[in-house]
């Protein structure tokens, strides 16, 4: 290929702005998730009522964005229909990364800050590895290895200060936002290649349907879909966090990794943390402080690190 037709094929620096923005709003947006469940848990809500309302209410929006997925590839030629064991597999990915891993995160909330959520959260990247490493024996690399020990030392780190920490039981809520993390990075090491075959907003928007049918049926089988006794801020808020911290973040950060890639929207979304912790002091009156603050320093530095030229994991979506 030419150089010439390189340079008309790269995007223009323009919107590699525009998609640079796009992406440091979905981070902040994403981050804020965490303040609206911790907001809506001062109602006296449960975890899985909290999840089923989010997916209710996102739910017509997958719809939506799967429909129109399904429309470009079928004007671009690329469409295909998929097998029966196709759709079994995207099942499985979507329970793992947006069943599982979200009901993981909303029950962790009760008992940790949501700074200290999304500072666990943050190691997703570093899971990837690990687990690419052992599915696909990929040999892990003196760098990665550096980024692994900045990232879990940092943590670790974070933890040391229980003054800073609120919550009820720390230790169990840091166990379930990890397993979360582990759970969306499952999803996200079987997710590539059906990003490839689906497009983002068709395959992302399958998987979140999945989710959204299985969290609605677990609320059924457990609570009977007792949903609309709740008083009005619960499904504001709700409201809130479906469009704002779920649809609109999704799509945007598909977008930034198309124009300016999976590296670059990694970097740029090392704001997450920091923009929780922002959130989390003005909204919800959390402290930050201690061995908090070069733990979190730690994490972003081996979140960056590892999410640099050659060493980046692609995520075709985040929590």
């Amino acid at each position: 290929m030419s150089t010439n037709l390189q340079s008309a094929m790269a995007p223009s620096p323009k919107l590699r702005l525009i998609a640079s923005l796009l992406v440091l709003l979905s981070a902040i947006c994403f981050s804020g998730k965490a303040v609206l469940v911790k907001l809506a848990y001062q109602h006296h809500i449960d975890s899985v009522s909290l999840l089923t309302l989010r997916m209710i209410f996102s739910l017509p929006f997958f719809l939506l964005n799967a429909w129109i997925g399904k429309e470009r590839h079928k004007k671009t030629g690329n469409y295909e229909r998929l097998k029966y064991s196709d759709w079994l597999r995207i099942i499985a990915l979507g329970l793992s990364g947006y069943y599982f891993a979200s009901l993981l995160d909303f029950m962790g909330l009760q008992y940790i800050t949501a700074g200290l959520e999304r500072l666990i959260l943050f190691l997703y990247p570093t899971m990837v590895l690990l687990l690419s490493s052992f599915f696909l024996r990929k040999a892990i690399t003196r760098a990665q290895l550096v980024a692994l020990l900045l990232t879990y030392g940092g943590v670790a780190m974070a933890l040391l200060d229980r003054t800073q920490l609120g919550g009820s039981n720390v230790p169990l809520g840091a166990a379930l936002i990890f397993g979360s993390g582990l759970a969306y990075a499952i999803y996200m090491v079987g997710s590539t290649k059906w990003v490839v075959r689906l497009g983002a907003m068709r395959y992302t928007s399958s998987a979140m349907i999945a989710a959204s049918m299985a969290i609605i049926l677990h609320h059924g089988i457990v609570y009977q879909w007792h949903l609309w006794h709740y008083p009005a801020e619960v499904y504001w808020l709700v409201l809130a966090m479906a469009i704002f911290a779920t649809v609109l973040p999704t799509l945007m950060v598909s977008e930034g990794i198309r124009i300016i890639g999976a590296g670059n929207t990694a970097i740029i979304s090392s704001i997450g943390p920091v923009a929780t912790i922002v959130m989390g002091y003005f909204f919800l009156g959390e402290t930050f402080g201690g061995w908090q603050i070069p733990g979190t320093l730690l994490v972003m530095a081996g979140v960056l690190w590892i999410s640099g030229p050659k060493k980046s994991v692609k995520q075709p979506g985040t929590q």
